[in-house]
């Protein structure tokens, strides 16, 4: 089986990291890669330095949601993401599945500004042809639902940068 092959048979049922390291340099060899489902496409000769730097941006795309602890708090919020439980003040907030991960998402990384296209990459996985007002929809309710719940500040936009978590202080 050849990396083309191994590529199409990989991408048929997982959502693994694609690097091609070839000697084909060929244009056309390229675009098949990335058509394919390659992640990136070093020819040989190179250098291992950007070879490392290459594998480091894919796998920094390519990241999961990330968890970090069960129970996360920031002010009045409390978010459990492997219960699927959300609170503000002690009352629970009944999010959907992906708002549960975008909060999830924010909550772990309270003070970073998440870009829009990498938050969406993180969400719902590189290259999943998402419409950026379906991020816009959930991002609208789910701002509705922490309003509504006593917490109008969880959710900050950083204009022209992203969205990060805010301080979460409550009414």
């Amino acid at each position: 089986m050849d990396g083309l092959a191994l590529c199409r048979a990989l991408r048929a049922s997982h959502d693994t990291p694609v690097l091609f390291l070839t000697a084909r340099q060929d244009e056309i060899d390229r675009v098949l890669g990335f058509e394919l489902g390659g992640d990136d496409y070093v020819t040989k000769p190179f250098s291992p330095r950007e070879l490392v730097a290459r594998i480091g941006a894919i796998l920094k795309r390519t990241r999961p949601v990330q968890r970090a602890g069960p129970t996360q708090t920031r002010g009045v919020l409390s978010v459990d993401a492997t219960t699927h439980s959300c609170h503000v003040n002690g009352t629970a907030v009944t999010l959907t599945a992906r708002e549960m991960d975008i909060l999830a998402h924010l909550i772990a990384h309270p003070d970073r500004v998440a870009a829009r296209p990498a938050l969406t990459d993180a969400l719902y996985g590189r290259g999943a042809g998402v419409s950026d007002r379906t991020l816009d929809s959930h991002l609208r309710n789910l701002r509705r639902k922490l309003e509504e719940a006593g917490c109008a500040d969880a959710i900050e936009t950083v204009h022209g940068i992203g969205i990060r978590m805010g301080l979460c202080r409550g009414q």
